[in-house]
């Protein structure tokens, strides 16, 4: 995925209507790069999630607070899938410390995606971010 977070909230802030920001959304699941179906398994499987969402994380460097992590990612449904590219533009490529520094819920807020969005995916999207969360620990601690 080439698009940065920078780049996905200018774009919201350009886009008034909800339903152009859902189909913008849409796309930016489209553009995720494709999650081998090897990692498309229980272990990268996020619970409390009503949709099907996988995500796997790659620590690059020694385990430690300054470790960086890459995620990937998918869905079965298309919004999901692009909720799950929002976040891997907020995290992936980022150190554990950062990760854990990070309040993303706060940016889906900003973008108003939590007003948006049904109780369940608000749920999902909470499900994802301490998925993340728990890897980026998991980083840190070695």
């Amino acid at each position: 995925m080439s698009t940065n977070l920078d780049e996905i909230i200018a774009n919201f802030e350009l886009l008034d209507d909800w339903d152009d920001r859902y189909r913008y959304l849409i796309e930016l699941g489209k553009g995720l790069t494709p999650l081998p179906e090897a990692d498309h398994n229980d272990a990268n499987k996020v619970r409390g999630c009503a949709s099907q969402v996988w995500l796997a994380a790659r620590r690059e460097g020694p385990a430690g607070p300054d470790s960086v992590l890459h995620f990937s990612g998918d869905s079965d449904a298309h919004i999901v899938r692009g909720l799950v590219a929002l976040a891997l533009a907020i995290h992936s490529g980022r150190t554990a410390k950062e990760i854990l520094s990070t309040d993303a819920f706060a940016i889906y807020e900003r973008l108003g995606l939590a007003a948006h969005l049904t109780p369940q995916r608000s749920n999902g999207v909470r499900a994802m971010m301490e998925r993340i969360k728990a890897d980026a620990r998991a980083a840190a601690q070695g």
